[in-house]
C-alpha cells in the first residue's frame, strides 16, 4: 500500500477551469469577479446577509476582533482544545485569553466552562467546532445574551455543520472559516467572516482594505490590514464550494467505513454527534482509552511504518508558554488519547479497511504488550517477596 496521508486537496477540472479564467482576466489580486462571487454565495449557505473573504481563518479572526471593538482591557473566552490560532488573534489586540474545559463527548467548549468564568471584563466568546462537530450554540447564545457578551463562531473546521438545522456561521454574532488546504473545502490559503450585522460587515470591508477612505482614495483614517482574498484564491474557492455537498456526503461516508470496520473494538472511540448536531467529520478522530501521551506516540509512530499518516490531537493552549496554565482536566485527559487518521476526500474504501486492518493489529498487540508487562511485574514483586 502507498503512503495514505493524513489530509490533501481534491482539485479537479472545474478548480483549474475557474483558476484559468482568473489569471487570463488579468483580475489576478483583491479584485476580480471570483471574490464577489464567493463572498455571496457563502454567505447565502450559512443563511447570513454578509460574508468578507479575507487572506486566511486567522486574520478573519482577527478582523473580527478588531471590528467588534475588543481591545486590550477586555477578555475573550476560548477552549483549551484548540488550534493555537484561536488563541494567537487575541493576543495580537494584547486581550487576555480565558482558556475554559471541553465536554468530553463532542471536544467542543464547556456552556458551564464558560458561565464560570465570566468577569465584568469578558467582551466575547470563541466557541471552536472542532474537528466537524458543532458546539452547544444555543446554551451559549443563552449566555450571551444574560451577560451581553459578542459569541464569533470559530467554524474554521465545520462548513456545512448544524446545531438543530441551522448552519454554524450564522449562529453568532459572526463566524469565521478557514480554507486552508487541508480544510473541507479549500482556496489554498484564505478565510470568511459570515454576520448579518451591517456595520460590523461595513467595518470589515473596510479594515480589511488598509481602513482606505471609500470617498478620498489613498486617506486612510485609521490603521487598516492587508487582509484581503485574492481573485486567484476565490476562484479555486468558487469551484470547491459548488462541490460542498458532494465533499460532505463523502466525509461521512469515511466516518462510516471507519465506524463499521472498528466498531467491535473495545478501548477505540470515533468522532461523536450530538443529538442536536450535524457532524461534518473534518478528520476523523480516534481515542485510544488508557493511552498515555507516549504510548499514543507511539501508536502513530507503528501506523507510519506501515505507510499510514496521523497526527494527534492539539495540545493543551494553556500549556503553551504564551498562556497562563490552566485547570482543564477533561481537556488534559483527552489529547494525550487522541489522534486523527486519514479522512480526505480521495481516500478509497480499500484504503480505509487497509488503515483499519493495521490500526486493530497494533491495538491488539499493545493490549497483549501490558498483560505481558503486567504478569512481568506480578512475577517481580512475588520474586522480591519470596
Amino acid at each position: 500500500m502507498n503512503f495514505i496521508s493524513i489530509s490533501q486537496p481534491s482539485i479537479g477540472k472545474k478548480e483549474i477551469e475557474y483558476v484559468t479564467d482568473a489569471v487570463q482576466s488579468g483580475w489576478v489580486s483583491s479584485l476580480g469577479k471570483y471574490i464577489d462571487i464567493f463572498e455571496e454565495n457563502f454567505a447565502n449557505y450559512c443563511g447570513t446577509k454578509y460574508a468578507v473573504a479575507t487572506s486566511n481563518g486567522t486574520t478573519a479572526l482577527h478582523l473580527a476582533l478588531v471590528a467588534l471593538g475588543v481591545t486590550r482591557e477586555d477578555e475573550v473566552i476560548i477552549p483549551d482544545l484548540t488550534f493555537v490560532a484561536t488563541g494567537s488573534a487575541i493576543k495580537y489586540i494584547g486581550a487576555k485569553v480565558v482558556i475554559v474545559d471541553v465536554n468530553e463527548d463532542n471536544l467542543c467548549i464547556s456552556p458551564e466552562a464558560i458561565r464560570k468564568a465570566i468577569t465584568s471584563k469578558t467582551k466575547a466568546i470563541i466557541p471552536v467546532h472542532l474537528y466537524g462537530h458543532p458546539s452547544d450554540m444555543e446554551e451559549i447564545n443563552k449566555i450571551a445574551k444574560e451577560y451581553n457578551i459578542f459569541v464569533i463562531e470559530d467554524a474554521a473546521e465545520a462548513h456545512g455543520a448544524e446545531v438543530n438545522g441551522k448552519k454554524v456561521g450564522g449562529l453568532g454574532d459572526a463566524g469565521i472559516f478557514s480554507f486552508y488546504g487541508n480544510k473541507i473545502i479549500t482556496s489554498g490559503e484564505g478565510g470568511m467572516i459570515t454576520t448579518s450585522d451591517e456595520e460590523l460587515y461595513n467595518k470589515m470591508r473596510y479594515l480589511r482594505d488598509h481602513a482606505m477612505s471609500k470617498d478620498k482614495r489613498y486617506w486612510h483614517t485609521e490603521v487598516g490590514f492587508n487582509y484581503r482574498m485574492t481573485n486567484l484564491q476565490a476562484a479555486l474557492g468558487v469551484a470547491q464550494f459548488e462541490r460542498i455537498d458532494e465533499i460532505l456526503a463523502k466525509k461521512k461516508k469515511i466516518f462510516e467505513w471507519y465506524q463499521d470496520a472498528l466498531k467491535d473494538i473495545k478501548g477505540i472511540k470515533l468522532n461523536h454527534q450530538a443529538s442536536w448536531a450535524k457532524n461534518v467529520y473534518w478528520m476523523v478522530c480516534l481515542e485510544l482509552d488508557e493511552y498515555s501521551e507516549f504510548q499514543r506516540d507511539e501508536f502513530i509512530q507503528k501506523l507510519k511504518t506501515k505507510n499510514i499518516d496521523s497526527r494527534p490531537y492539539f495540545y493543551p493552549v494553556s500549556d503553551m508558554p504564551m498562556y497562563d496554565n490552566t485547570n482543564t482536566s477533561i481537556t488534559h485527559k483527552v489529547y494525550k488519547k487522541g489522534l486523527n487518521v486519514p479522512s480526505y476526500f480521495d481516500i478509497t474504501k480499500e484504503q480505509v479497511e487497509y488503515v483499519c486492518t493495521e490500526i486493530k493489529k497494533i491495538f491488539e498487540n499493545n493490549i497483549v504488550e501490558k498483560i505481558q508487562d503486567r504478569d512481568d511485574n506480578i512475577k517481580l514483586m512475588l520474586g522480591k517477596k519470596i
